[in-house]
This record gives C-alpha cells, structure tokens and sequence, in this order.
C-alpha cells in the first residue's frame, strides 16, 4: 500500500510540474493573467507565491494580474479570509476580486476589470499595441453600423467604402 501511495504521489507531482511548465509559455505575450485560489483550501493560497513568480518571471512587467478568490458561495467552509486575499494582492500590486463560478457571481466582472486595466495601460502609453508580443491583438477595423454606416451608403450623410 505505501509503495502505491508513493508511487501515486511521484504521479501527481510530476503532473503538477508539466502543467507549471505548460503554464509558463502561455505567460509570454500575455497582457493579463488571473491568479486564482480556492478559499475553501488554504493550500491553494499557499502556493499563490510560487504561482505568481513564475507569471512575473516569464511575463511582460507590465503584464496586468488579478487575484481570484474563488467558490465565494461557499462561505461555510471557508480557510482563507477575504482579509488574507486582500492583504496579499495590496502587497503584490494585485488587483482582488471574491468570485464563485458555480452561482456566476463576479465572473464577468473579473474579466471585464482585468480588461479594463490593460485599456487603461494602453492608454497611458505603457502597452504598445502596435507591438503584439505585448499581448495584445488590435482586430479588424471594420465601421460601425449607424447613420454613417455601409447600410446608408449613398442615403444623406451616409458614406461608402
């Protein structure tokens, strides 16, 4: 039995080890990243240093991280206090966010402020975004539809092409 235990244990270490290195190469080019943890096990905060040095080390500096304190919904079994959270993004440079993916609560916020933050970097000039590597893609400039738009074309202040 111990030497299955053992023998399991090597398995999900080694796995833990390739994923870390999957993850890393997703880091490069990246303009955010969501750092998430578990509050109903405080190992998973644990290991947010480890986490959170590898994005710093094999990302953008600039590259925008939220911290993700995940399954909100259940507060009853709680580990980690939304203060500990807290504390440990103010002293990364984090932003925080409590979230639950099971009742959507936050969900989209988390994406849409992590978006919000890396707008307002490319707006400071911080982020060129005419340079992909650093993680950002500008898509097809196409007008939008409106009283100006390819639908109005040859109509009063319509235009074409």
């Amino acid at each position: 039995m111990d030497d299955d235990r053992s023998s399991l244990l090597t398995f999900f270490q080694a796995g833990q080890e390739s994923f870390r290195s999957i993850t890393r190469s997703y880091y490069r080019g990246a303009a955010g990243a969501l750092l998430v943890y578990d509050i109903t096990r405080r190992d998973t905060f644990n290991h947010l240093t480890t986490w959170l040095e590898d994005a710093r080390q094999h990302s953008n500096s600039n590259m925008v991280i939220m911290l993700i304190a995940n399954k909100s919904d259940l507060e009853s079994r709680r580990e980690v206090k939304k203060e500990e959270g807290e504390a440990f993004a103010r002293e990364h440079g984090l932003i925080f966010m409590e979230t639950s993916a099971k009742t959507a609560s936050n969900v989209e916020e988390a994406f849409i402020n992590t978006a919000k933050e890396i707008y307002e970097k490319i707006q400071e000039g911080v982020f060129d975004i005419n340079n992909e590597a650093n993680g950002i893609k500008i898509g097809p400039q196409n007008p939008m539809p409106g009283p100006t738009g390819p639908h109005n074309a040859g109509q009063a202040g319509g235009s074409c092409c």
